[in-house]
């Protein structure tokens, strides 16, 4: 009973965070795949946005943006 209490407690803390990496890794492929130029190869950030969990889209979006103007 406890053990199932504790793996209770342990989703509710890790789903949140699926979700948010979720939410970001898709709104960064959408972005890179859009963008017309990034800061380096496109396809390079791909694989970072995918494979490196929670950091890749945040990488992404601090350094693989290229600004306009």
């Amino acid at each position: 009973m406890n053990e199932t209490l504790e793996l209770g407690r342990l989703a509710a803390i890790i789903a949140p965070l699926l979700i948010i990496q979720l939410i970001l890794m898709v709104i960064a492929l959408i972005q890179c795949i859009k963008a017309e130029e990034t800061r380096g190869p496109k396809l390079v950030w791909i694989l970072i946005i995918i494979f490196i969990n929670l950091l890749g889209p945040i990488a992404f979006f601090l350094f693989g943006r290229r600004q306009r103007g």
